[in-house]
């Protein structure tokens, strides 16, 4: 064998990995930050994270990638691009089940990492928001034309979101459920939402009945108060104690007579947010025995507390994982306690389902919910709610 020549021998000295280097690094790269951010969010991930799930060096990273927010975007924009793709290789006019099952295979099997563009999308500066909501915008309107073909009626796109909304619930949660199985449920989830008339639904026998928005009457309620907006507006990341301190009147400093930091303030509104919904379910069912009307009951509630407190809910949903473990714990017992509600009535309301289909379920229920009040903008009015209550109960299949 002849020896190496000088230029390989320094070459290989220069760059020991280069042999061993995988074509596709940077696509592995973005594979394992996607995972990151969607566990962790933006603002608590790091780079040497991302590099240690890919086992490389933070150095060998910023080669690919100059700073977290490039890899943040591309992140963004790879989950989207995966499913225009998918679609791409759907022939037009191709039957609703085509288009929902290519979106629902490359959602499924990217789960770990599709969160991404959900909460943590607005994080991207004003251009990248741009062409991530151009992107979007051509995915729901070819899942729209695939609904209008085959299930025409005037809704302004709101059932296509919604079938997206099961669909994509699947990257909010982390059910252990086979993957060929979690298509096979997301998939006739998503259909039977696509054919629901949303103007047949109905207000439920029993008024919902949520419990008052809270009237701040302390200091430390009021900053809690003020700062929900702002941590929905901006993200709690980029919100100071100055612009809280502002809001409520006070000094930064005089802040800290209240809250030891601006996450105990977050952990307080997480743990508002659980507390509410648990009120409102705890008055909906009471005295309700049929397993049907109380899983529609449930649907209903969460439809009325996510128009009501749609600021508070989405701060408990996007800011969740950012929270410190020992703050984060009696919140997300809060919400598996809730979650257990809906999984028990649903299996006796539907009593082949098993318990891990059951929570699949019931989170693609709250995907519903959160792509459809986008849809609607979160307008509140009984029509609004009454719609989007009949596409959850769709998607549970009652």
């Amino acid at each position: 064998m002849a020896p190496a020549s000088p230029s390989a021998r320094s070459a290989a000295t220069a760059d020991p990995t280069a042999a061993t280097r995988p074509r596709n690094r940077k696509q592995l790269i973005v594979d394992a930050a996607g995972r990151v951010f969607s566990e962790r969010g933006y603002h608590k991930a790091s780079m040497e994270e991302v590099a240690a799930g890919v086992g490389i060096t933070a150095a060998a990273l910023y080669r690919h990638f100059p700073n977290k927010y490039a890899l943040f975007a591309e992140c963004a924009h790879v989950m989207v691009d995966r499913l225009v793709a998918a679609l791409d290789a759907v022939p037009s006019g191709a039957a609703l089940a085509d288009v929902l099952t290519a979106l629902t295979r490359v959602t499924v099997a990217h789960r770990a990492s599709g969160g991404v563009y959900r909460w943590e999308a607005r994080y991207l500066n004003g251009e990248d928001r741009r062409r991530l909501g151009v992107k979007f915008a051509r995915l729901v309107q070819r899942v729209d034309e695939a609904v209008q073909r085959e299930h025409p009626l005037s809704d302004g796109r709101l059932r296509a979101m919604a079938a997206l909304g099961v669909i994509g619930s699947v990257t909010m949660h982390h059910v252990s459920i086979a993957q060929r199985r979690a298509e096979d449920l997301l998939l006739a989830s998503a259909l039977r939402v696509a054919a629901t008339d949303p103007a047949a639904g109905r207000p439920p026998a029993r008024p919902v009945e949520l419990p008052a928005r809270p009237v701040p009457r302390t200091r430390r309620a009021e900053i809690l108060a003020a700062s929900v907006p702002l941590f929905a507006r901006d993200g709690f990341a980029s919100v100071t104690n100055g612009q809280i301190a502002e809001a409520v009147g006070l000094t930064p400093s005089a802040l800290y007579r209240h809250y030891p930091g601006k996450i105990d303030i977050l952990a307080a509104a997480c743990l508002q947010a659980a507390g509410l919904l648990a009120q409102g379910v705890e008055r909906s069912l009471h005295e309700v025995t049929d397993p049907h009307d109380a899983v529609v009951a449930l649907a209903a509630t969460y439809v009325a507390y996510s128009f009501e407190y749609t600021e508070l809910n989405s701060v408990a949903e996007a800011e969740l994982a950012g929270l410190p473990a020992d703050l984060r714990r009696p919140v997300v017992l809060a919400q598996r306690e809730h979650i257990a509600v809906w999984e028990q009535q649903l299996r006796l309301a539907r009593p082949e389902l098993d318990p891990r289909q059951a929570r699949v379920l019931v989170h693609a229920g709250f995907g519903v919910v959160v792509e459809a009040g986008r849809r609607l903008r979160w307008q509140d009015s009984p029509d609004h709610r009454a719609a989007v209550t009949a596409l959850v109960v769709g998607a549970l299949g009652l």
